[in-house]
């Protein structure tokens, strides 16, 4: 951000405060199931230590200060959507602006706050060396392709079922079928299953947004978003209805005959469209920013949100 002499060490110069709390570094599990109640408490002695000690927060109540809440359901700190909405977001980041990876285009108590959705992270190197070893244009040999959770009897947490039962329902229908390359173990070299498949499978999980999405894109793979309502990051950057394909949840059954009737028809504009370099840059952050990327795109994003600057009022 040096580079673009967008960033000052002066705080009476600066339009938005970015508080440094990274609530994932003590992120812990329980039998696999991610815990982050120590957010609330850490980020509001965080908040309580700038406010002591500077005047920037009082002076607006945080309405110019940015946070991170790159968790399922945003700021609300929980993976269990029920439990996320009765907890709420707290009260002491309510004015502040939140960059988080959960976002849907319906009303929702978790993103009831001022926020940009933003990818997920995917270190940008394991693309490149992903890539090195197999080029975009190789050969895809592979049609369908997911790899992740699908429990054959989907676990009952709190009375939700993982997914709404989506994974669970792909594999039950599609394995065994030879269009598809399901496998429900983890592989740590999987980007390179990938690289060599046209459609990846992005089915919601707990929350709708995946990390596969931002891969799959990265590599030049077809994703096939299946999670009600998800908002996307970037919009106005990535032209998402021409790079991928929308499945709604209750179409999963109808996933082989939808993707056999796009191979027949758009597929070779909807690559093209994907191919595009610049496409992938929008949703990875590099360690130096590049104009373009999915920092500079965040700073764009809060560039629209600058009458909330108080050095500008």
């Amino acid at each position: 951000m040096n580079t673009y002499d967008l960033r000052t060490f002066d705080p009476y110069e600066a339009d938005f405060f970015f508080v440094p709390v990274y609530v994932s570094c003590n992120f812990s599990t329980v039998n696999g199931f991610p815990a982050i109640g120590h957010a609330r408490s850490l980020i509001s002695s965080a908040i309580q230590l700038i406010s002591s000690n500077y005047p920037f927060w009082n002076r607006t109540q945080g309405s110019d200060h940015i946070f991170v809440a790159s968790h399922d359901y945003g700021a609300c700190f929980h993976a269990m959507e029920d439990r996320a909405i009765d907890d709420g977001i707290p009260d002491f980041m309510k004015n502040s602006i939140i960059l988080q990876t959960f976002g849907v285009n319906y009303k929702h108590p978790c993103q009831d706050v001022e926020h940009v959705v933003i990818p997920p992270y995917i270190p940008p190197e394991s693309v490149r060396n992903t890539l090195e070893k197999y080029p975009l244009t190789g050969n895809r040999d592979i049609m369908v392709f997911f790899r992740g959770k699908m429990e054959v009897h989907p676990k009952n947490v709190s009375g939700k079922f993982y997914g709404k039962k989506v994974r669970t329902e792909i594999w039950r229908r599609y394995n065994g079928d030879q269009r598809f390359y399901l496998q429900r173990q983890r592989f740590a070299g999987y980007q390179s299953e990938i690289v060599r498949s046209v459609f990846c499978l992005c089915p919601l999980g707990w929350a709708p947004w995946s990390p596969r999405l931002v891969e799959s894109v990265a590599l030049g793979c077809v994703p096939v978003i299946i999670a009600d309502g998800i908002q996307l990051p970037f919009p106005s950057a990535v032209k998402w209805s021409e790079i991928s394909l929308t499945v709604a949840e209750r179409d999963v059954g109808k996933l082989g005959r939808i993707l056999e009737h796009v191979v027949k028809t758009n597929f070779s504009t909807i690559l093209k469209n994907l191919w595009d370099p610049a496409v992938s840059k929008a949703l990875l952050f590099n360690d130096h920013m590049q104009e373009g990327d999915a920092t500079w795109q965040v700073l764009e994003s809060l560039y629209k949100k600058l009458d909330r600057s108080y050095k500008r009022s």
